[in-house]
């Protein structure tokens, strides 16, 4: 049983991120990377990490900061803020390490990362997905996992508020 006391040990900032995946390529370990805002984790996001895991020896988790999720979604998010949703990331056990980006988009941290796979939900198309023409010009590959129905942030945040 892991100990609690290492769950913050994998979250990462920019620089931490760029040394940690030099130690896993020293390792010949093979990264996979996805991104997101994960307000509200639900069972599809669960279903979605699982999956994304079994494509590397390392899962490394994107998380939009809240200056970031404001841009995208609006004043009234994200939920909860960026520290809570990096711990609550770095708790779950398929996930390897997480770190925070302050952009809209996920192309910075990708071109650092440089990722074996880049992994994204079934709601965007190869043309869509950020960093994926990046990826496959390094030899890298780009999964597309399809959405759990019925499960999203936003439904939640609506069925809370009685919309």
């Amino acid at each position: 049983m892991k100990k609690s006391s290492s769950i913050r040990e994998r979250i990462f900032n920019i620089e931490e991120i760029d040394r940690e995946v030099r130690r896993l390529r020293l390792k010949s370990k093979t990264i996979a990377f996805t991104n997101g805002v994960f307000d509200i984790l639900h069972e599809g996001h669960i279903a979605l990490l699982s999956k994304a895991a079994t494509f590397a020896d390392a899962l490394i988790v994107g998380i939009n900061s809240d200056a970031s999720v404001k841009k995208l979604k609006g004043e009234s998010r994200p939920i909860n803020n960026e520290n809570s949703r990096a711990l609550i990331m770095a708790s779950l056990i398929m996930v390897d390490a997480v770190v925070m980006f302050n952009e809209e988009t996920p192309i910075g941290l990708i071109k650092i990362i440089k990722p074996d796979v880049l992994i994204k939900g079934g709601d965007y198309t190869i043309e869509t997905i950020v960093g994926a023409e990046e990826v496959i010009a390094d030899g890298g590959k780009v999964e597309i996992i399809p959405l759990e129905t019925g499960f999203s942030t936003t439904g939640i945040i609506n069925k809370i508020s009685g919309n």
